[in-house]
């Protein structure tokens, strides 16, 4: 059976990647629509240009596209127009992938897994570290009682300011903020996926702009995170800009779990090879396309699950889901707030 997969935008830098693995599935049949390309203040290209290059066929308006009749659809646009695509997906009785975070605010991914769960659609989000073979191994370890009674997690997100590609990501209306919204929400899933969606009771964060004061961004550039959870858990997370943009590569994740019986720490883009060439340092990952190990989940759940029928709940909702994607944006926005009074703020 083939599948019907619609791209819309090519806002978020993984519409590219997405593009690519699709277009190499035989059983997948692609469309693609970025009609926000063309005023887009972006230097590379958008839209039909762009889908050229990536060889995946293209309309030029979301209309055409949902017209199509997609049986899922990949939503990276705007972080801000993520739950208008998502309910239009919803209404053609699409399945669907949406970039994170889930929304810019609360009320909007609210609203996004209503609109999902009366259309009978799965919506999963894109969070790809989750499939990296050392989160796995740390989470079965974890489930096993290996590191006993988990009480503590370090986490870090740090990359490089997303701004000479796709500027939007520093436009505090599409992204709904800077290095808080773009990079804590990984680090919460992993969190999310170890603890079987513990839920954030209290949220502290401290944010600045005092890297790369040079670009006259207005959002947060670096930050810290620390979050509270109903199961006694404590967790930190790093999530700021902090690669150098002469770095050699966007950044990282790392994850340190500690618990009444050990501790351990991952790092899940860490298989590389380092060295030079005449432009400097050079950085090549070796391990697991995270990417495609997602997508290949969410398809096989929309083939098995068939047509989307309102009021009927889809068979298998593959995770991270849109609860997930709710409790994470949940710490984004306990965040936001708590970075603005300097207090601990309650979720």
């Amino acid at each position: 059976m083939t599948l019907k997969v619609a791209l819309a935008s090519f806002a978020h830098g993984h519409a590219m990647s997405y593009a690519y693995l699709l277009n190499q599935m035989p059983d997948v049949e692609v469309l693609s629509a970025d009609p926000d390309g063309a005023s887009a203040p972006d230097p590379g290209p958008r839209g039909a240009e762009l889908a050229a290059q990536l060889g995946v066929p293209y309309v030029d308006s979301y209309d055409e596209l949902f017209a199509w009749g997609p049986d899922a659809v990949v939503v990276t646009s705007e972080n801000a127009l993520h739950r208008g695509l998502v309910e239009r997906a919803a209404a053609v009785g699409a399945h669907v992938l949406c970039e994170k975070p889930l929304a810019t605010e609360v009320e909007d991914g609210e609203a996004m897994l209503a609109a999902c769960e009366a259309a009978g659609a799965i919506l999963m989000v894109a969070y790809p570290v989750r499939f990296s073979p050392q989160y796995l191994r740390l989470r079965a370890s974890v489930e096993a009682g290996l590191l006993g009674d988990v009480f503590a997690v370090l986490g870090t997100n740090n990359g490089k300011i997303p701004i000479g590609g796709r500027q939007w990501f520093t436009d505090p209306k599409l992204a709904g903020g800077g290095a808080l919204v773009d990079h804590t929400v990984h680090c919460a899933d992993l969190i999310d996926g170890l603890t079987g969606g513990a839920s954030p009771q209290r949220v502290y964060a401290a944010a600045n702009r005092v890297l790369h004061q040079d670009k006259g961004v207005e959002v947060e550039t670096g930050g810290l995170v620390t979050v509270n959870y109903d199961n006694g858990l404590l967790a930190t997370i790093d999530c700021s800009w902090s690669v150098p943009d002469n770095g050699p590569t966007w950044g990282g994740v790392t994850l340190q779990v500690t618990g009444t019986k050990g501790s351990v720490e991952i790092e899940p883009f860490l298989p590389r090879i380092n060295g030079t060439d005449p432009d400097g340092e050079v950085y090549l990952g070796i391990g697991e396309n995270f990417d495609a190990s997602m997508l290949a989940t969410f398809l096989r759940a929309v083939r098995e699950s068939g047509p989307a029928v309102a009021g009927q709940p889809p068979t298998g909702v593959p995770q991270p889901d849109g609860a997930v994607g709710l409790r994470t944006l949940r710490i984004v926005d306990a965040a936001r707030r708590s970075a603005v009074s300097g207090q601990p703020v309650e979720v």
